[in-house]
């Protein structure tokens, strides 16, 4: 029979540190290296809409107290997509001097983002030129509306795919 010396313990144990501790510095060089992406809610980073979440949650109970939005856009399409909104006071009152600024973007990915401002308002509704969608498949529409004081955003999910929106 033979006997171990106890030597092996004492390599063991540095082996697992230095492999701790690679690791952790593999972990930070990989996350340093990923994007701080938008919120897909308020078009701003993830620390900024957490920390003012309830800012935001405020000023869209004050802006639903005045006015409505409604989203009148085609089904989305591809080829050629055109965002439709109307903007009313709570009597159905057309709103004419509403700001809106739209993103539209895929789920967690922002490397198709395409920046909508300046929409044209006509007959009530504020309509954005069209644009072509890279892909196909889902995408988030996201809109900034300030009437004067006011603020909301108002977020829906579509899929070039199917006729389905979804307010979020």
């Amino acid at each position: 029979m033979k006997k171990n010396s106890g030597r092996i313990w004492p390599y063991s144990i540095a082996a697992s540190i230095i492999f701790i501790f690679g690791a952790c510095v593999a972990t930070i060089v990989v996350t340093s290296k990923m994007p701080v992406e938008n919120s897909d809610t308020y078009m701003t980073y993830y620390q900024d809409a957490d920390k003012n979440a309830n800012k935001f949650i405020l000023a869209r109970i004050a802006f639903d107290k005045k006015y409505k939005i409604e989203n009148l856009s085609d089904q989305l399409n591809s080829e050629n997509t055109v965002l439709k909104y109307r903007v009313t006071d709570l009597e159905s009152n057309p709103i004419e001097n509403a700001k809106i600024k739209a993103i539209i973007t895929r789920p967690n990915n922002h490397k198709y983002d395409q920046e909508l401002v300046n929409p044209r308002y006509e007959n009530g509704l504020y309509v954005f030129d069209s644009v072509k969608l890279p892909q196909k498949g889902r995408w988030d529409i996201i809109a900034k509306i300030n009437v004067d004081e006011y603020q909301r955003f108002y977020n829906f999910k579509a899929d070039t795919r199917t006729k389905e929106v979804k307010e979020y």
